[in-house]
């Protein structure tokens, strides 16, 4: 049952870059160009991640803090 409803979940960020982004499929064919555009596509996730996290002035709040490990 679970592998049968698996396969047609989407997943959260590739959900929204189909759906609110409207990216259908990739405009260039090489396989360097295609890392690229993922790699744009992930900035322009992020970055609009990060805005909405500003204007929600949620920033300050964190779950995991980075310590040093010698």
């Amino acid at each position: 049952m679970y592998r049968k409803s698996r396969s047609i979940q989407v997943e959260g960020v590739f959900g929204v870059l189909k759906n609110d982004y409207e990216f259908q499929r990739f405009l260039l064919r090489e396989k360097t160009k295609v890392k690229l555009e993922t790699l744009l596509l992930s900035f322009g996730y992020n970055i609009n991640k990060l805005h909405e996290k500003i204007q929600k002035e949620r920033t300050g709040t964190h779950f995991l803090f980075l310590t040093r490990f010698y």
